[in-house]
């Protein structure tokens, strides 16, 4: 996609991000719901995000928190319906690396398949305490 654009993430950006969010329904309402958007605002002023754009607008996003010590953590990392298959989540996922050079890069994830087709390893898991 040679017209893909990746940039920060700004608060002018919301209204295109949580339409895009919303638009993959009730898998992502945690994060557009009524109950919980203001609190996902929040969590976003504290991450380092991410959003690709092309021709067509805004096509994904990658939210990540930084520990300080140990790396990068992604947390997020969504591509419209339409633009899947595209390479798109590999290029925001790059980015991130580029960015941080210096720093590990890590992925919490819940579609494991994804990141083992892009040659990613495995390293450790992520358990749930309280839900």
């Amino acid at each position: 996609m040679s017209d893909l654009k990746i940039r920060r993430y700004s608060k002018a950006d919301d209204k295109d991000l949580f339409d895009m969010i919303r638009k993959e329904g009730n898998e992502w309402r945690d994060y557009w719901g009524p109950e919980t958007i203001d609190r996902f605002r929040d969590v976003l002023k504290d991450s380092e995000v991410f959003l690709a754009c092309d021709g067509d607008g805004m096509c994904g996003y990658v939210r990540c928190r930084r520990d300080g010590v140990f790396g990068i953590y992604i947390c997020d990392l969504l591509v419209t319906e339409a633009k899947r298959g595209n390479n798109i989540g590999r290029a925001l996922i790059d980015h991130v690396c580029s960015v941080f050079p210096d720093e590990a890069v890590y992925v919490m994830s819940d579609i494991d398949g994804y990141y083992r087709k892009q040659g990613y390893s495995e390293k450790g898991r992520i358990f749930t305490v309280r839900e």
